[in-house]
């Protein structure tokens, strides 16, 4: 992995080490984040289980039920545009998200610093996603780790664009 550019505080570097871990991922998939889809919608996304980390919360039609879905989630910005990772740390298949937002790609987004709205989302491809991937990574190196983890599977990098 290439040197890192962004200089983690005393408290997130602990944090990381054990978000990378399998235990850290079931934490963050199955407590986290039932919390934060109340939290953040409670504080404006503006606090989250994930502390020193940029978490937003994601609104998805869901692709069989047609229900409303909201998932919370790491997100790096390119701009204007929000950037996620689909890793489901490191899980052998998509999470479900990725999934409806495939069938349907107009999504929400609540996030702070004038970030919520509507989003349309595709999945980057080539040199952008290489791009895009080495941004998130760089902000979360447990990407890596759950990159392999998931094996063959080749965890999708997926840019969202206000509408």
């Amino acid at each position: 992995m290439a040197r890192r550019r962004r200089q983690l505080r005393w408290y997130e570097r602990p944090l990381e080490r054990l978000a990378k871990t399998r235990a850290g991922g079931w934490y963050f998939l199955n407590v986290a984040m039932p919390i934060d889809r109340r939290l953040l919608p409670l504080t404006n996304g503006r606090i989250s289980c994930s502390p020193g980390q940029q978490v937003g919360l994601l609104r998805t039609v869901g692709a069989k039920s047609g229900a409303p879905r909201e998932t919370p989630l790491l997100y790096v910005t390119d701009g204007d545009r929000i950037v996620l990772i689909a890793s489901k740390a490191g899980a052998a298949k998509h999470p479900a998200w990725l999934h409806n937002l495939r069938k349907d790609p107009n999504v929400s987004f609540l996030a702070p610093s004038g970030r919520t709205g509507e989003y349309v989302a595709h999945e980057a491809e080539g040199a952008e996603r290489d791009r895009l991937w080495a941004e998130a990574v760089d902000y979360y190196a447990g990407y890596d780790t759950y990159q392999g983890r998931a094996g063959a599977r080749e965890i999708p990098v997926v840019v969202l664009e206000r509408v």
